[in-house]
């Protein structure tokens, strides 16, 4: 009997499962998941923008060529190195919930969670007024250069491809129902094909209208009047007000030593900070002696999660209305008392959140320019397309961020009015000795803080490229405790749809 194996093509060089050769140059590099999005960052920096300039026209692009994951309904955050300081920079352009609306509301209606879609899950949008802080700060062409590649498609189309068209169908399948939806996304169409040409004019003159006219038109002109009153027709909360009032901040990035490198993320109400806190857990093991995929590497990175997860779910908030105390769950000293728990040989099935004293669709882009500037940048409207609440003519739908609030009363990340909600979107960064090693993020929800650690691990302790580490089968633990207040039975360790094999599950 003939024995055949499944394996990947045969490769000259570097790990059978890679998909390519690394991408090596020298004047720029962009990375997004579209090329067409790619390609217009390029010629920004052929341009001479700035990485920030090739940034945002690259999230701009985006949100016309995948609104499956980001646009300008959503929220952004972003961390740059400025090549002249020699200094990292951390941008929170996330939004804050309608300050009309109050928690007693949801109880009024007998909510025990915020729903996923309609009114009552829409924050603030912040994508836009983040773009202008960064311009601002490291900008070097006009926001209408910027821009314009993006308005052109929006005009002329552009080919959708397999997996947006897949997911444009399933969004609107659920959302189809909600005003304005099918004439923004499926104008004359009930359904989309690869290949299938792509326009959204009410998208262009959106953008149009930022570009002539700045950020205001967005928070404080026509946009905002018809977000408003587009939210109030529909029973919700979100006001001109809310938009008007709405602004980022720069805060500083937060960083941990692992094996000689630190890794910077930004400070909740993100998530960042448990890739850290992981980190610190993980670099007490010898993981490249045990080598990747071994059960060791496994368990130990699954604990580690575990015990992370449940002191997100406990302290992670915005921190302008709960104390989080980010320093200490960062420390060594904690990591090493949360290690205590962590049994060699069997799995946890049980754990709880440190005690303290006193205290699901995205996009990831990263740029370099010809100067060294660097930005790792990461945005989205959470749920597919969104909330489905799309203001009528503005050619996007509102982000439903809001969901992730949780309704239990005295809890770090409880709704209140003018909050901001805990958030899964985090970009990443790695130094060493003070300069760049790796600008970088994955997308995924609950995921991401898992999928740094993993890069990190795959490079620094197994020794692949950055193509290889990207490429590397990557592990998923579903399980432990959310900030919103939902408890998931943990299931064990499995692989995401990236798996080219399984191993054995971990059990008590």
């Amino acid at each position: 009997m003939m024995k055949t194996e499944g394996m990947s093509q045969s490769r000259r060089s570097g790990l059978a499962w890679t998909t390519r050769s690394e991408v090596i140059a020298q004047n720029g590099m962009v990375c997004s998941s579209h090329p067409i999005s790619t390609q217009i960052g390029i010629d920004i920096l052929k341009k001479g923008g700035s990485a920030v300039d090739a940034a945002i026209a690259v999230n701009a692009s985006l949100g016309l060529m995948e609104p499956t994951g980001c646009g300008m309904g959503g929220d952004l955050f972003a961390i740059v190195w400025d090549a002249p300081t020699k200094k990292l920079y951390g941008l929170n352009a996330g939004g804050r919930s309608p300050k009309s609306l109050h928690l007693t509301h949801f109880k009024e209606l007998g909510l025990t969670k915020i729903p996923t879609y309609g009114p009552l899950s829409v924050t603030v949008p912040g994508c836009v007024d983040g773009w202008v802080e960064l311009h601002n700060k490291f900008g070097r062409l006009s926001m209408k250069e910027i821009l314009q590649p993006t308005i052109h498609y929006a005009i002329a189309g552009f080919p959708l491809t397999e997996v947006i068209t897949a997911t444009l169908m399933q969004g609107m399948s659920k959302l189809s129902h909600y005003p304005n939806v099918m004439e923004t996304f499926a104008p004359n169409k009930e359904s989309w094909k690869k290949g299938d040409l792509f326009c959204n004019p009410m998208l262009a003159k959106t953008l149009q209208l930022i570009a002539d006219k700045g950020r205001d038109e967005f928070y404080k002109g026509s946009i905002a009047h018809i977000i408003g009153d587009f939210i109030a027709s529909q029973g919700g909360f979100l006001s001109y007000d809310d938009l008007a009032t709405h602004t980022s901040d720069w805060i500083e990035p937060v960083s941990t030593r692992y094996r000689g490198y630190d890794v910077w993320e930004l400070p909740p109400n993100g998530q960042g900070i448990a890739a850290l806190q992981m980190l610190n857990i993980l670099e007490h093991y010898n993981l490249s002696s045990f080598g990747f995929g071994s059960p060791e590497h496994i368990h130990y990175f699954v604990e580690a999660k575990k015990l992370t997860f449940e002191d997100r779910a406990k302290y992670y908030a915005d921190p302008s209305f709960a104390h989080v105390p980010v320093q200490t769950l960062i420390s060594k000293e904690y990591s090493a008392q949360r290690r205590q728990l962590i049994d060699d040989h069997r799995a946890t099935t049980g754990v709880q959140a440190g005690v303290i004293a006193n205290t699901h669709n995205t996009i990831y882009l990263t740029v370099a320019d010809k100067e060294g500037n660097m930005v790792s940048l990461i945005q989205s409207n959470f749920h597919a397309l969104g909330s489905g609440m799309t203001p009528p003519g503005l050619g996007f739908m509102l982000h439903n961020r809001g969901e992730l609030f949780s309704l239990q009363e005295h809890q770090a990340n409880t709704y209140a009015p003018g909050k901001r909600p805990f958030h899964t979107i985090i970009p990443a960064f790695i130094t060493k000795e003070g300069k760049p090693f790796l600008s970088f993020g994955v997308m995924g929800g609950d995921f991401q803080p898992l999928g740094h650690v993993q890069i990190i691990m795959n490079i620094i302790d197994f020794g692949m490229n950055p193509q290889e580490a990207g490429d590397a089968p990557r592990i998923n633990h579903l399980g432990s405790s959310s900030p919103w207040g939902d408890a998931q039975e943990c299931d064990g360790e499995r692989w995401n749809s990236k798996t080219a094999f399984l191993l054995k599950r971990f059990t008590s």
